[in-house]
């Protein structure tokens, strides 16, 4: 590879939130939940966008490389690899198949790390932020995108960031955990806290050397995987058995919460990790009574709701703060406070074997 910076896409994830449009078997970043096109085909399409970038490296579940390819193909993109995973070890382990992959050829490219199914509405604002970053990486750091908060939010990790750095970014002080929300309220008062958005930029080998340094059984495990693995239809398997044996863990705590190398540059984009259904309502546009609507929906007396129609016409009448989501098989009605809790419908169904819970009607 002599591309300067290799994407890699990320998208492992299910997507049990935003059920019942997201199934496991097409989760949320195959489905067109924001734009025309899906979530992963948005990431893929932001990430050609950035100067310097190359073919990129997608590592997705097994049971998904048919339709990460079919989705590339839609869209006139060639990966220069689909890693499949047999099973998921979260975000380090994947990423260091993707560099592995990436440097097999002796090239040692600038990896750009970004889960499919994060919202990015400002692309200009993102590729200004990875110049910046790409400019760190060169000099060996490794890198984080912290957005900049805009209310005091829960729901994520935080980077507390520390020195300026030349050319941009500053050094990493820490990373804290999700906080309470008086805890939340300070940080955003503070006005040196981010949140952690999960996407990288760093070089292949300083990847690689930092797992060496503090989580060698990810590198081990996963070079193992990546050794013995097999080409497919849909892409190059790892081996499950030494993939499965890999420990699993995310990049923030297997190598950014240690390594002395941080950095962080801020992020004002209008990103979202899309968590779940209240995250849509909060990027999407709405009417004068604070609701958004996605189909064929008719409300009356209604506000500050999220109401999608994908068959057929919803009516909605006398109810606030609410998510309505109907799709040929399953409807769901929640309020927008408890949206979080679907995830436990999808478990009640998926214990009663009922197939709405993986697979959508005619899936």
């Amino acid at each position: 590879m002599n591309d300067r910076i290799v994407p890699v896409i990320l998208s492992g994830g299910s997507g049990t939130r935003l059920w019942p449009v997201s199934r496991r078997l097409e989760p949320k970043q195959f489905r067109a939940l924001v734009s025309a096109r899906t979530m992963f085909q948005e990431t893929a399409g932001r990430a050609a966008g950035v100067a310097g970038a190359g073919k990129p490296i997608v590592v997705c579940n097994a049971a998904h490389g048919a339709i990460v390819n079919r989705q590339l193909e839609e869209m006139g993109s060639r990966p220069s690899a689909v890693v499949l995973e047999p099973a998921g070890r979260n975000t380090a382990p994947a990423a260091a198949a993707a560099a592995l992959q990436a440097s097999a050829d002796g090239a040692d490219p600038l990896l750009l790390i970004l889960p499919a199914d994060h919202v990015v509405l400002d692309a200009g604002a993102f590729r200004k932020a990875v110049a910046i970053g790409s400019g760190l990486a060169d000099a060996g750091r490794l890198v984080t995108f912290g957005i900049v908060p805009d209310r005091p939010h829960t729901g994520y990790g935080y980077i507390l960031r520390g020195a300026p750095l030349p050319g941009g970014g500053f050094a990493v002080e820490r990373f804290v955990e999700k906080p309470d929300a008086a805890t939340a309220e300070r940080y955003l008062a503070d006005g040196r806290y981010a949140w952690n958005s999960g996407m990288f930029l760093f070089r292949a080998s300083g990847y690689l050397e930092e797992l060496r340094r503090h989580a060698p059984g990810i590198l081990e495990g996963t070079a193992q995987a990546l050794g013995a693995a097999r080409a497919t239809g849909d892409g190059l398997l790892l081996d499950e058995a030494a993939f499965r044996a890999t420990p699993a863990d995310s990049i923030d705590y297997a190598v950014m919460e240690h390594t002395t190398g941080g950095a962080v540059v801020p992020l004002e984009a209008g990103w979202s990790d899309v968590g779940a259904w209240p995250a849509l309502w909060e990027i999407a546009s709405r009417d004068d009574a604070g609701n958004a609507v996605v189909g064929d929906a008719v409300l009356e007396g209604v506000e500050g709701s999220y109401v999608r129609a994908e068959s057929r016409l919803v009516a909605v009448v006398g109810l606030d703060d609410v998510v309505v989501v109907e799709t040929p098989d399953a409807v769901l009605v929640t309020s927008r406070e408890r949206a979080e809790d679907v995830k436990a419908i999808v478990e009640r169904l998926r214990a009663a074997g009922r197939p709405e819970a993986d697979r959508p009607a005619g899936g």
